[in-house]
């Protein structure tokens, strides 16, 4: 068997009794420090500190860059500005997903993209093979072995990197950035970017700065309640929040338009891989659509659970769990789109057992509806 990949902040973990890892596609990575929940609440009410290391970066540049992207991507590049980012996918041909990615624009035909650490090779390969004699002007560089990535997450977050920064954190909005703060000291690029639901920002770093940023961060952050957070924290606060995952709500199976993230994908753009099969999926109208899923039965909806009604099945669960936030045993469901009006009833197959759940509205937890910070 191949070891387990390991971050910068792997030796870091220990100071934490409880820290418990797993194998998360090939990483040897947090689940937890002290606590899921706690961790969880301390998002949504303080903030956490998680490392995301694993996910890929890869530096796009050189003239056609633009072009280029655009073609590979749902979303459209060219609204981009010098220190902006957007949420994008890429598709196959047949409108399924490669991979769900942010694009920031750092300069003229010069870009870096931010990949799922499990896709991390596929999505190269995927690049490069469609690097025709149009794009020949455009270099790819995988630096994900190169960086480091710390989240800081949650309503403090800006008051805590306050502390450590002279940037203008107040001016700096939701999916912009600096590529070159100061923080603890250390040179970052600094986003306002998350993956919680909530407030935040994410530091690209050089690898030996780990542990500088990681102290330093956790120092200015403890009389604020900071805490550092693991993978499953991360996942009950996206869930939450809606946020898709890819393996999950995104695959090579399952449309954006089916996923309910339509908004990232612009039909209007002349031409990007997948868009054909996604006119005519939308002009047919959607055969699936992802839905909220609350239980009136009780039982926990588990990803790939079975959904039925009027005695066949119609979808599966692609995340479900016990809301930390709302109390509630929630899930998220791609359905027979017949099935996906709110308050329709369907039963949720555990362990053999059909129970009763309702479709509900998701998100379930918006940053506006909030949590009182403590």
């Amino acid at each position: 068997m191949d070891a387990l990949k390991r971050t910068p902040f792997y030796d870091l973990y220990s100071a934490y009794a409880e820290s418990r890892c797993i194998d998360f596609g090939g990483w040897e990575l947090p689940v937890q420090f002290t606590g899921i929940v706690k961790e969880h609440e301390a998002v949504r009410r303080q903030a956490g500190l998680f490392d995301v290391s694993h996910m890929g970066e890869f530096i796009v540049t050189g003239n056609g860059s633009e072009a280029f992207l655009q073609q590979m991507t749902t979303n459209d590049v060219s609204r981009l500005q010098d220190g902006g980012a957007q949420y994008t996918l890429m598709l196959y041909p047949s409108g399924g997903v490669v991979d769900d990615l942010l694009v920031y624009r750092l300069g003229e035909e010069r870009y870096m993209l931010v990949v799922n650490a499990s896709n991390i090779d596929k999505d190269f390969q995927w690049l490069q093979e469609h690097l025709t004699d149009e794009f020949s002007g455009v270099t790819l560089n995988n630096v994900s072995d190169e960086t480091l990535l710390l989240a800081l997450q949650g309503p403090l977050a800006e008051t805590i990197l306050a502390e450590v920064t002279s940037a203008p954190l107040a001016e700096l909005a939701p999916f912009h950035f600096i590529e070159r703060a100061v923080v603890c000291g250390v040179e970052v690029l600094l986003s306002r970017t998350g993956y919680t639901g909530e407030d935040g920002f994410e530091l690209y770093a050089p690898l030996d700065t780990a542990a500088v940023l990681w102290n330093g961060l956790l120092a200015a952050g403890a009389p604020h309640g900071l805490t550092p957070a693991g993978l499953g924290a991360r996942d009950t606060l996206r869930f939450e929040a809606k946020l898709p995952l890819y393996g999950q709500e995104l695959s090579a199976d399952i449309t954006p338009l089916e996923a309910g993230v339509q908004f990232f994908v612009k039909l209007d753009k002349v031409s990007f891989i997948g868009k054909n099969a996604l006119v005519k999926q939308k002009e047919a109208g959607l055969p699936r659509r992802l839905v909220g899923l609350e239980m009136i039965d009780r039982g926990i909806p588990r990803s790939h659970y079975p959904v039925y009604a009027d005695g066949v099945k119609i979808g599966e669960v692609t995340t479900g769990t016990q809301s930390p936030t709302l109390k509630r045993n929630l899930g998220l469901a791609l359905l027979d789109a017949a099935y996906s009006e709110l308050g329709t009833e369907v039963y949720v197959e555990i362990r053999g057992k059909q129970l009763k759940a309702a479709v509900v509205k998701a998100p379930f937890y918006k940053k506006s509806q909030g949590v009182k910070p403590q």
